[in-house]
């Protein structure tokens, strides 16, 4: 594995297992994510929510069955986040969109399983551009993914966020017309499930960013003020680990351009 671009905060972060244990409801909010009761599993979430990505990764992989969910996570972070290579990020992407499904077929039931396949799948749309993506079906299986993740656990936020930026990015691609009739994406649909995310999870900086980004790709530009007003609220959001302050910075970034 190459080596991956350090997170930008080191030191900033430094749980171990006590305090993440303490802090763990908090933290996993967003995903629904049950504690590990394996001390491997455990340990790669501590590099995780200190910035160690790359390290956390390795680890998750290596303890296998939940740990896969960690890797995961870390994966698709820091592609998102801090790969600065486009083939790179798209390589990441689709190395977690395979191990998910992988593990879909070893634990159907684990919502995160199906979570984290969608989202791989939904940035290497992003990266590939998302009428492209549509043309591939891979669309049709992101949807399918969120709402697996949904029925799974009616909770997580983070599928909630997901599965209304979904809506949002096909109708701005596509129109409402095609995105109703070919995809089943709705305006209102979309709008509802921001909603519903920020109410699973308010203090979330991501669920206040998708939400504003898709505001005014649902409705306009006489919606800025108010997407505007949530960027603000993002980028003053208090981060509690590595992975919310790249959302926070991410924010702060967006207002200042």
């Amino acid at each position: 594995m190459a080596k991956w671009t350090a997170f930008p905060h080191p030191g900033d972060y430094a749980f171990d297992a006590a305090s993440l244990k303490k802090n763990w409801a908090r933290l996993h909010q967003g995903d629904c994510e049950p504690l590990p009761r394996d001390a491997a599993v455990l340990q790669a979430w501590v590099l995780f929510h200190n910035g160690e990505f790359q390290k956390a990764a390795e680890a998750g992989i290596k303890a296998g069955g939940d740990g896969i969910t960690v890797a995961n996570k870390a994966t698709g972070i820091y592609a998102n986040y801090l790969e600065s290579r486009e083939k790179s990020k798209l390589d990441l992407f689709m190395d977690v969109a395979g191990r998910a499904e992988a593990q879909q077929a070893a634990d159907p039931k684990n919502a995160n399983a199906w979570y984290w396949q969608a989202y791989a799948l939904g940035r290497y749309s992003q990266g590939i551009s998302v009428a492209k993506a549509l043309a591939q079906g891979l669309g049709t299986k992101v949807k399918k993914a969120l709402e697996q993740t949904i029925r799974l656990q009616p909770k997580h936020a983070d599928a909630h966020i997901a599965l209304a930026a979904f809506h949002a990015e096909v109708i701005d691609k596509v129109g409402a017309l095609i995105g109703g009739m070919t995809y089943g994406a709705k305006k209102d649909a979309g709008l509802a499930l921001f909603r519903d995310a920020l109410k699973l999870n308010p203090s979330s900086a991501i669920a206040m960013i998708e939400y504003a980004n898709g505001m005014v790709m649902l409705e306009g530009d006489k919606r800025m003020k108010e997407a505007t007003k949530l960027y603000e609220q993002a980028a003053a959001s208090k981060p509690l680990d590595a992975m919310e302050r790249l959302d926070v910075d991410m924010a702060k970034a967006e207002l200042e351009d």
